[in-house]
């Protein structure tokens, strides 16, 4: 009986190669939303079986170092991640401290390069970029990284061109490394979709953004909430770079705006951030030079860019959605609750197994 079990359990269609790399129990990924993905929500995806992914772009050296701490404390032993822009010009500092506090994984919204992959392997980390292309992802296996996320454009925030449908069974067959869907998942079935489309696994943003333990105001919660499939727009207006978020009032004003007009509350928020997480001038000037040569971005894109943090801060944390932009995919229109991390992830699980074995595939339980 207990060949059969082992047998049973090593042939789970959900127990993903992806699991056994980074040591987690489902193959499910909540990504690193800057302001949102905190220390409360990446804990509570860990003890769940997920991967959680702290978001670190918007926050300190001193905040990651106390927001580390705080996952380790409140999901001990369970592995997660942490999410960094690659341009950002404390990246060495950064990736020291996670090496040093033993994070499993590190992932990137933009790409790495070469010497920083090699610093992660060294250490034994598991390196995971966001792509948008089948491409990226060949040259992202080209220099090492472990895996990639391929995220279509229904995706929430900076998204590219492909559709989730295209993009995933694309890079699937380009690379040989794990490939994980995201953009448009929200329950099993989507998982299923994935794991058919040849990813191994999903990783959700706005699913996880909208629970109990994501520290989003309430009244922002209801904002995405009522917001339906149709009511997201990808825009340019916010940074220069495509951009999903639900149409506001202010991302209806930003579009109709000229730069000349946008400009000049462009570098006041930017100033404004700036402060508000403690960077000097000079930093600031590095930042925005290292994105003008990674990006090769226009002098007013990099404006733009430094002002979307402060636009977002105020929905996300300061819970203004009148004033701030509300990042998200579509999906947003597929969900209706809030239910807690735990509740999605059993969900997520519990209906992907019952359309396995609705489609043959798998018996409803493990």
């Amino acid at each position: 009986m207990a060949d059969d079990a082992s047998a049973e359990a090593a042939h789970d269609p959900l127990r993903t190669p992806f699991c056994d790399l980074v040591g987690i129990d489902v193959p499910i990924v909540q990504t690193g939303m800057g302001w949102v993905s905190g220390a409360r929500l990446t804990a509570a995806t860990a003890n769940a079986g997920g991967l959680g992914i702290l978001a670190s772009a918007t926050m300190t050296v001193p905040e990651l170092r106390r927001a580390v701490a705080e996952v380790t404390e409140r999901a001990p032993g369970k592995p997660f991640g942490v999410n960094f822009r690659a341009d950002q010009p404390d990246l060495p500092e950064r990736l020291a401290l996670i090496i040093d506090a033993g994070v499993r994984v590190a992932s990137f919204a933009t790409p790495p390069s070469a010497d920083v992959v090699a610093r992660l392997a060294d250490a034994g980390l598991v390196s995971i970029p966001t792509i948008g292309a089948p491409r990226h992802a060949v040259k992202m296996a080209g220099i090492g990284v472990s895996a990639v996320i391929a995220q279509g454009m229904e995706g929430g925030g900076h998204t590219g061109e492909v559709p989730t449908s295209l993009l995933v069974p694309g890079a699937a067959d380009a690379v040989d490394i794990p490939v994980l869907g995201a953009g448009g998942f929200c329950d099993g079935r989507g998982l299923v979709a994935a794991l058919a489309w040849g990813a191994q696994g999903i990783a959700m943003g706005t699913r996880f953004l909208l629970t109990q333990e994501s520290t989003v105001p309430d009244n922002v919660k209801q904002r995405y909430l009522a917001a339906g499939l149709t009511d997201t727009v990808r825009t340019l207006a916010v940074d220069g770079h495509p951009q999903r978020v639900i149409r506001t009032e202010v991302i209806d004003e930003l579009e109709q705006a000229s730069i000349v007009t946008r400009l000049p509350k462009a570098a006041a928020n930017a100033l404004r951030f700036r402060r508000l997480t403690g960077t000097s001038v000079r930093d600031l000037l590095t930042e925005g030079l290292a994105m003008k040569r990674h990006q090769d971005l226009t002098w007013a894109q990099l404006a733009m860019a430094a002002n979307a943090p402060m636009l977002t801060k105020a929905a996300m944390v300061d819970g203004h959605p009148e004033v701030g932009i509300l990042p998200t995919g579509q999906v947003v229109g597929e969900i209706d609750s809030l239910p807690t991390v735990a509740e999605v992830i059993a969900s997520v699980v519990d209906e992907a197994r019952v359309t396995l074995a609705r489609l043959g595939a798998s018996p409803a339980a493990p």
